[in-house]
């Protein structure tokens, strides 16, 4: 079991009457009516949540000028969570200029991943990889729930995934978009990963393209020092219906043949991610366990008050 001494302490659970921000940092929202329902449940929880100043707002595919958007992420309204309207593509271009991160809660997945992992690279806790607003009110009752009960200070059940590499490890969570990080390589948005618990989720890539991001990662060592690996949702990642099945390899070959001789745990088929089933929230850099006898993940949660 592999442990490390680096923690990110997650901050003071939510109280009733608290304030949301939403913020949009990459593509436009073109779905306001799932704005409005994610915005609908924060408040069904208690929470007072601010007119969102991106509902209209777009710049070409993005959810305004960059400028616009950095300011969503920066204006200091004294909010307790900062929660992403969406993903696409765009949260990366802000990291060019300094984000002047505070203490609190920050949600959100997909293209989030690049503030997500920046965020946590800069030393701050309390980021979560869960559902967008947007994402929200489509959820499964588990996981609106469970993201409840991490912002309110609730303990959460672990997940349940297939076991691929067996023992146990414990470390700090770190929970990415495989395709959105691995643009972050070679930078320093990427939080130091040796004896973390790693969880890797992606969308509509296509097996090759999954072999060379990993590969990428192997070549640079990201993926050899790590305590356990997590692989979460792939969702529409399998190969074509018109390929040749003699030249090819499935989603499961290549994911199992790029992480078999990585030497930790790996679990697979945890309920994160894109697609159907559930998203289940992520604290980044809470201190998890990751056991591939019996192919789950757990959390031990610890906050600052």
């Amino acid at each position: 079991m592999q442990h490390s001494k680096h923690l990110w302490p997650l901050p003071s659970p939510l109280q009733f009457g608290d304030k949301v921000t939403i913020a949009a940092p990459s593509s436009a929202i073109c779905d306001e009516s799932g704005l409005l329902a994610g915005i609908t449940m924060l408040k069904e929880w208690g929470l007072r949540v601010n007119t969102p100043a991106c509902q209209g707002r777009h710049w070409g595919y993005l959810a305004g000028h960059d400028s616009e958007r950095y300011s969503d992420l920066s204006t200091d309204d004294g909010s307790a969570l900062l929660a992403c309207a969406r993903g696409g593509w765009g949260a990366a271009r802000l990291l060019e200029q300094t984000i002047p991160w505070k203490k609190g809660w920050f949600l959100g997945f997909s293209d989030v991943t690049a503030l997500l992992c920046s965020r946590m690279a800069r030393g701050f806790g309390g980021g979560i990889h869960g559902p967008l607003v947007t994402t929200l009110a489509g959820e499964p009752a588990w996981s609106q729930q469970r993201l409840h009960d991490l912002l309110f200070g609730h303990p959460v059940a672990p997940l349940q995934g297939n076991s691929w590499a067996g023992g146990t490890a414990s470390g700090p969570l770190v929970t990415v978009n495989l395709t959105v990080a691995s643009h972050l390589l070679g930078s320093r948005h990427l939080p130091d990963l040796q004896g973390t618990i790693l969880v890797i989720e992606d969308v509509g890539e296509a097996p090759y393209r999954l072999d060379r991001m990993l590969t990428h990662w192997r070549l640079v060592g990201s993926l050899q020092n790590l305590a356990g690996l997590g692989l979460g949702r792939f969702s529409g990642c399998n190969e074509t219906e018109d390929s040749d099945p003699a030249h090819t390899f499935s989603l499961e070959q290549v994911l199992r043949e790029r992480t078999q001789d990585l030497g930790c745990p790996v679990v697979a088929d945890l309920p994160v991610g894109h697609g159907d089933g559930g998203n289940a929230a992520l604290p980044m850099g809470a201190h998890a366990q990751l056991d591939g006898n019996s192919g789950t993940l757990s959390l031990e949660l610890s906050t600052q008050r």
